[in-house]
């Protein structure tokens, strides 16, 4: 454990020492097959102490996605900050990122994706998280899409968020022999085309 998290105040302690536990299991080994206990255990606090800051696992799974669902963002946000003024360029980015990420040695699927598949019911805490963040990049794609001048920027979105879950999809099942790495080439035929058709007199 890192000496700025032994130093933090021990309430804000204990709640990051648990997300972090949380997250590293549950990516690696499912939701369902972590018990509180192991998370506990992981995290080095007491009991109490988790049931202090997540009185359920439910919302400790929330809480863990929500956290997560703050970081993705500030990665997009980077990502996309490298082509300022170029959405073409940022959508392009996007997938270049993903491909690396996809590829990694760590790499063990979407949480979001897997969340959603361990707790299908909509009204589940996590799965809602889940689905919010998967709105949120459908709404990303087609503000970058608009603003690269597709003429039909909702249809070229959703076929950019297509390729994105496929190749989240194809890098859990394969590894890293996975197509994922063409994820790019795919996106770039599609902006492309796309693009081309808004050119058209």
């Amino acid at each position: 454990m890192s000496t700025m998290v032994d130093n933090c105040p021990d309430k804000k302690c204990a709640r990051d020492r648990i997300l972090a536990a949380a997250e590293e299991l549950f990516y690696r080994e499912g939701i369902r097959a972590v018990g509180i206990d192991t998370v506990i255990e992981k995290a080095g606090v007491a009991k109490m102490s988790l049931y202090r800051a997540f009185p359920s696992k439910d919302e400790l799974v929330a809480a863990f996605l929500a956290d997560l669902d703050r970081r993705y963002w500030l990665w997009w946000d980077e990502v996309t900050g490298r082509h300022p003024g170029d959405p073409r360029a940022q959508l392009l980015a996007v997938f270049q990122a993903l491909a690396k990420f996809t590829r990694g040695t760590s790499y063990r699927g979407c949480a979001f994706i897997n969340t959603a598949v361990e707790f299908h019911d909509p009204a589940h805490p996590g799965h809602a998280v889940a689905e919010a963040h998967k709105r949120e990049v459908r709404r990303r794609l087609r503000r970058l899409a608009a603003a690269a001048g597709a003429p039909h920027p909702e249809v070229l979105a959703d076929q950019l968020q297509l390729l994105m879950e496929g190749a989240y999809s194809a890098g859990n099942t394969m590894g890293q022999d996975s197509p994922a790495g063409a994820v790019v080439g795919a996106a770039t035929v599609l902006i492309e085309h796309h693009l081309s058709q808004g050119n058209v007199s």
